[in-house]
This record gives structure tokens, sequence and C-alpha cells, in this order.
């Protein structure tokens, strides 16, 4: 069944302001934050519009944040007719402000988050109810800081809600992890290891132990992330995870909340939808996702195509074949290009066509394909109801064996890699490549990661944890001619909007811009 959860209209007048002709007098009409936060259905109510929020507008999870995470590695690259966002992603940005519509986003979504945090403790209710709400938010929380310090580094910290004379100061990165632990750590303990019925998709447990280690690991603090890894991989978490027999299970509409589903984003077609805004009672709200729309094929495709993928990825498939000689199957899951049928582009299926009759023999353009809907329809709309995978356990299985490796304990690290790759029909890499030193294993989990995880959204979080923006940028630039304009000191992270800085004296920008 599909889990999806329940979008909040009419409570959420309080989480937003309206114009009115005297800004000074209250509205009437209008709940208040003293006469909202009342009881249990309140909570519930305020705890979905912070899900709510991940999807509302169309620069967080609804489509911008893939843009940030696919495009700005070298996977992909703006390949469409938005000129703002091919700048974007190929680090020649026109203006401060050019990341302002993903970092207000976020922030909102922080604010809805911060006002669960704050009320639900006052509100007289069932106590593991409460503590699970509270646990859901700082979850969210954590999230959102987890993408504000990757790709702005030096965020504000804010952990109750703005007021109008609230100016935060930039935090440090290292502020910013110590509070994503914090909550995760906090929400791991009062989190349900499962949920039935129309709770389903709501944050677990397990979820919280996955983001904690991502958290660290991103610190490179390999031995804490391994240890929240441990309750998922080896503890009394682990029985409810495993890997899918069908690599492409994972992005299937009907295989969605899989038993490999660490936590994924929450997805609903609305056929009849008209906004985003999910403060606007007045328009048929999209539950969906318009990102697929935006990353299928051009014309004569379905899709705008503004994000297109790298060709040396899917060659990268090919530098090892299955045991029964085939090319790894998860290539064709991943990308739609000419070859993904091993037999040609007379062969290869895009949305029901031959990609030959499509595009032509010798069209060597690549798409992402894992949040497309290719699998089960003939086009992509606005509202696609295919979930975002978010962390799968494939991925919690090798960063655990990364950690081990970093340890020191490389040949323990061997049988969870073994796993994700006798999945896809390899062989384990106890057999095709035994006795590995940390530093081969190293480069080998690299190559693990980009296969397994490809058009996922973690290579580039990959990328900066392992310093290849510093340490490799040669081969970056080989890869993908956008890094050519990446300038070391300054593009690691995005600017710090303009606007935010001119309207706040406590706000600097990050260096080089």
């Amino acid at each position: 069944m599909k889990r999806s959860i329940i979008f909040i209209f009419t409570t959420l007048a309080i989480l937003g302001t309206s114009c009115q002709r005297n800004f000074d007098e209250p509205n009437p009409d209008m709940l208040t934050v003293e006469s909202f936060w009342r009881d249990e259905s309140d909570a519930l109510k305020g705890i979905n519009s912070v899900y709510s929020a991940l999807n509302r507008g169309s620069s967080y999870y609804n489509r911008g944040m893939h843009f940030l995470y696919l495009l700005r590695s070298d996977e992909g690259f703006g390949s469409g007719g938005d000129i703002g966002l091919n700048n974007n992603m190929s680090f020649a940005f026109t203006s401060n402000n050019t990341s302002a519509d993903a970092w207000n986003a976020i922030f909102h979504a922080n604010f809805r988050a911060n006002q669960v945090i704050l009320n639900v403790p006052q509100i007289a209710m069932n106590e593991t109810v409460k503590k699970r709400i509270i646990a859901e938010a700082k979850f969210l929380r954590a999230l959102n800081y987890f993408n504000l310090v990757v790709f702005w580094g030096r965020p504000p910290l804010v952990l109750t809600p703005l007021t109008a004379t609230d100016y935060p100061a930039n935090a440090t990165p290292e502020q910013v992890y110590a509070q994503i632990v914090q909550d995760l750590s906090e929400a791991a303990a009062d989190l349900p290891v499962s949920y039935s019925g129309a709770d389903i998709g709501r944050v677990t447990k397990g979820a919280a132990h996955g983001l904690l280690a991502k958290a660290y690991l991103q610190q490179g603090k390999f031995s804490e992330a391994k240890t929240a890894m441990d309750w998922l991989v080896t503890g009394e978490g682990a029985g409810n995870y495993a890997l899918m027999e069908n690599y492409a299970d994972n992005f299937k509409q009907t295989a969605e909340n899989n038993r490999e589903s660490v936590y994924e984003i929450q997805y609903k077609e609305n056929a009849a939808e008209n906004g985003d805004d999910d403060t606007n009672p007045g328009i048929s709200l999209n539950t969906g996702a318009s990102v697929p729309k935006f990353l299928a094929p051009p014309n004569p495709g379905p899709g705008y195509a503004d994000g297109g993928a790298r060709r040396w990825i899917v060659d990268s498939f090919e530098e090892e074949r299955t045991i029964d000689d085939r090319r790894d199957p998860r290539a064709a899951v991943s990308f739609l290009y000419d070859n993904a049928d091993e037999r040609g582009p007379a062969f290869t299926m895009v949305y029901g066509q031959v990609w030959q009759a499509i595009y032509g023999g010798n069209d060597k353009r690549v798409w992402f394909r894992k949040l497309l809907n290719d699998d089960s329809k003939s086009g992509e709309s606005f509202s696609s109801p295919n979930n975002y995978r978010m962390i799968r356990y494939a991925d919690i299985l090798l960063m655990y064996a990364e950690c081990l490796n970093e340890l020191g304990q490389t040949a323990t690290a061997y049988p969870y890699v073994d796993r994700v790759r006798s999945r896809v029909n390899m062989r384990t890499l106890t057999v095709a490549k035994p006795g590995l030193d940390q530093s081969a294993f190293r480069q080998q989990i690299k190559k693990e990661r980009l296969l397994e995880l490809a058009g996922e959204g973690w290579r580039y979080f990959d990328m900066v944890r392992w310093g290849e923006l510093s340490n490799n940028l040669n081969t970056l630039r080989q890869r993908d001619p956008d890094f050519n304009n990446f300038v070391p000191g300054k593009h690691e992270w995005y600017p710090i909007p303009q606007s935010d800085i001119d309207n706040s004296a406590n706000l600097t920008q990050n260096p080089g811009y």
C-alpha cells in the first residue's frame, strides 16, 4: 500500500503571514500560536505540516534539491534551457542570491519543525505520541541542517521560531554538526521501529540512526558513524532491513517503503493539482514531485531535460562483468541512454518507445532514471507519485564497510560489500579482489558507492567528505567540464543569499563571494 503523509492545509495559517492593510492589527479569522497548540490533534497537524514543507514549492524535495544533489556533482550538469540553473551547476554564479530559493525553502521547513519542538511539549496528550512527534520534528530539523551545512557551510543555527526582530549570526560547521548529532541522538531514542496503516512513511528509529551515521561520516568520525549503524547492521534493528532481491524494485512506485528502505520522501499523485503552496487553501495541492518532468529526456520525449548525466558514469559500469558475463544491471536501472540495452539503440526502450526511433542511433546523451516513471508510464506530469528513496540499506552496508576499513578492520569489511555486489550477480569482492590493503579498499569503496548509488543524490556528499574537491580536481575536470570553473576555497559552498545578509548585520558572506 502506498505510504503517504497527510498534508495539512487549514492549520498552516499559523505558519505564515497574510498581507493586510495594517500589519500590526491581528486578523480575527486567522489561527494564532496561542490559540492553536491545544491538543493531540493539533500536535499531529503540526508535525504533518513539517513533512509537507519538504515538498512545498519547487525548491526543496519537490524539485530543486535534487538539482543540488545530482547536478553539482560530477554525475550531472545543467543540460536544458534554464541558463540560470546551468550557470549555477557549473560554478559560474552571476549573483550571490543564486541559491536563495533553496535556502528559503529549507528555513521554512525548519521554522515549522521549531514550532513543533517548542509547543508540543506543553500539550496534555498521550506521552508516547508526544515524544514521537517531537522526535520526528528533530529528525526533520537535522535533515534541514545536514543540507544547509554541506551546501552553505555556515548557516545561522535557528532552534526556535524566529520573530521579526531576530537576526541570528552564522554558526560554524562544527556547531551545526553538533546540533545535528544532538537532534538525531534524541530522536532515535523516542522514534518507533516501524509504523502501520496511514502512519507508514513517517520517520523511524532506523532513519535516525542512518542519518546520524551520515552526519558523523561527513565529519570523518568513523568510530561514531559505525556505532550509529550498529543498530541497523548488527544490533536489534538488523532484522528489520534487508536488500531487495531485485535492485530495480527500489525505484518503482509499486515497491515503495520496502525492506531496503531506511527513509524515503513520500509522494502521492494529484492529477488535479494546480499549485505547490500548502498555505494556500484555494488550490488543489500538488502532493507529488515535479522533478521527473524536469529530468526526463527532451522533445520528442516527455520532459524538459534540465539535468543530464555525464557519459563517464555509464562507461564505468562496463569495467566489470557479472558472473554470467553480462553488463552490471544497475546501469540500465540508473540511467536512460542509447545502450541501456546491451544490444544497442534499436532495442533500448524509453517510455515504451525505441531509443533509435526517437533520438537516432548516434545520440550519446544520458539521463538520470531512478526518479522517473518510465517503467510504468508513457510520460511525466508535475505530480509524480514515485517516492524518493533517500537512505537505502545498501547505502548503510557500504558506509559500514567504509568505517570498518578506516578503523583498520579491512578484512572484516569485505562481507558487507559482498552482500551489495551479490545482489546484482557481481562476483563478491572476496573473490574478485581479495586481500586489499586499507588504501586500495578505500578506492574500491568509492567505486562501489558510485555504481550502487548512481543518480540517488549522495555523490556530491561523498565527494566533499573524501576531499575530492581539493585533492582530485584534475580528474573531476576531465570527467565534468563544469569543474573547470571551480575555484578552490570558494565553490565548496554556495554563497549565503545576499538578500539575507543585507537584512542582517549579524550574517557574513562565505569566503570568495
